[in-house]
């Protein structure tokens, strides 16, 4: 978010209007503002509508799957009077000699935010998001966005939620070292063909090389180099929250045994489910990135009878991961309620357009299928239950991405499960203070959540 939200109230059972359109947004945001518009809408039990948070422009970064809320922000905390900081982007050294390149064959790039005092020694890593490109005419346009090139890249993003390093916002990471890894190889880093020429056409499936050439340049830079007690923690963000699954244990073997290193996947946790035509559509679109891009061999829990489509889903991803990883996911997830469980092919009389946009205008049986797709995440995950060392937490808000957002991630208003706000459920996880397992109950029952009412779905697969 790019402006100050103020209190309003509204009429019961109606959303806000969205802010005006003359309300004042920072660069990085203006290209996606006439893409997405959003609000957030904080709901009372049994759907009354308590108070709501209108917000300007929600910068969405993405100009084809996902949502990218991991560059978008929300206003300071009131104690602390100012907006978050502008980080500048770094391109990676030498990209072309090690091969590590986004689609279009820029250097890909990150921002670094050093830490200060106690927290000099501690590195946060952020694995932005932001979708797939299954084809070459998706990747080609990709080639030409901020998620293809770093010629198209912000010069300067803001750091906020778990990247802010304002202590009233971010009490256990705000003086850490901090990095956000840019997202332009189109397959949650983990691509790594040799040949360029696809069809007459350069394109570079490089993210496993973009992986590690930053890993090892950010070493270069003091990430194994700590004289005290070392703590790291690799965080990412939807399509980069699935790309922690993947290089959770890669990131651990980097780093000094003695050390603490943990992972937090944010909305990254995706469903191989049936949509509500009986179709599996993210299962197919999973199918043709990983063909592609040759993910197949990349990971190791795919055996030749699976579907190559299944090899991609979290489910399978985690069962090799032995480094605690923090689970965090809405049950109602707006970017899987808009495609993967009612793609909009899989609606064709468009019954579903009001309930993809706002979860207060879903029918009762619309709500009766989002609760079976709520069922269906808790199955998903009931083994990781079983994991100690492990940390979930499932909201049951109508949301996608939420610790990069000021709001959600800590804040007088942020949604809370059992009483516990986000980051402090993931400050005791990471700091071993409890065993965290937060599951929330179903929608309408938490008033705390911020749902989000959508002009318009996220663009389309």
């Amino acid at each position: 978010m790019r402006s100050d939200p103020s209190s309003h109230r509204a009429a019961a059972g109606r959303p806000m209007s969205p802010p005006s359109p003359a309300a004042p947004l920072h660069s990085a945001s203006a290209p996606a503002a006439h893409h997405l518009r959003l609000w957030w809408r904080r709901r009372g039990r049994a759907g009354a509508v308590g108070a709501t948070f209108a917000v300007a422009l929600l910068a969405a970064a993405l100009l084809l799957a996902l949502s990218y809320y991991a560059s978008s922000s929300v206003p300071p905390a009131a104690s602390s009077g100012r907006g978050p900081a502008l980080v500048e982007l770094t391109l990676l050294r030498r990209a072309e000699e090690k091969g590590a390149l986004c689609l279009d064959g820029s250097a890909p790039g990150y921002h670094l935010q050093r830490g200060s005092g106690s927290g000099s020694e501690s590195w946060l890593i952020h694995l932005e998001g932001g979708g797939w490109c299954r084809n070459l005419k998706s990747c080609a346009s990709r080639q030409k966005s901020m998620l293809g090139s770093s010629r198209y890249m912000e010069h300067q993003v803001e750091f906020a939620g778990i990247l802010s390093d304002d202590k009233s916002q971010n009490p256990d990471f705000y003086n850490w070292n901090k990095v956000k890894i840019r997202y332009c190889d189109g397959a949650s880093f983990s691509g790594n063909v040799k040949d360029e020429l696809q069809n007459g056409t350069r394109f570079f499936f490089r993210g496993q090389r973009i992986w590690e050439a930053v890993m090892n340049e950010l070493l270069f830079k003091g990430l194994r180099n700590a004289k005290q007690i070392f703590q790291a923690f690799l965080t990412g963000c939807s399509a980069g929250g699935l790309a922690t699954y993947i290089h959770c244990d890669a990131f651990r073997a980097l780093l000094p045994k003695d050390s603490r290193v943990k992972c937090l996947a944010d909305g990254g946790f995706f469903l191989d489910v049936e949509d509500i035509s009986g179709k599996r559509t993210i299962r197919a679109f999973y199918r043709d990135v990983v063909h592609l891009q040759g993910l197949r061999e990349r990971f190791p829990n795919c055996n030749s009878n699976m579907d190559p489509g299944q090899c991609f889903f979290p489910r399978e991803v985690v069962k090799d991961i032995i480094t605690p990883v923090f689970v965090l996911n809405p049950a109602y997830d707006a970017w899987q309620v808009q495609h993967v469980l009612a793609p909009e092919a899989s609606d064709p009389q468009r019954s579903w357009l009001n309930c993809r946009l706002d979860i207060s205008e879903c029918s009762s049986n619309q709500l009766d299928i989002l609760q079976g797709f709520r069922k269906k995440l808790h199955d998903a995950i009931s083994e990781l239950r079983q994991k100690r060392d492990w940390g979930i937490y499932i909201n049951s808000c109508f949301v996608h991405c939420q610790t990069l957002n000021s709001l959600t991630w800590h804040s007088p208003s942020s949604p809370r499960v059992n009483n516990k706000s986000i980051a402090e459920a993931v400050r005791d996880w990471f700091f071993d203070r409890r065993e965290v397992k937060e599951i929330d109950c179903e929608y309408p029952c938490n008033p705390t959540c911020h749902n989000l009412v959508f002009a318009k779905p996220f663009k389309a697969l």
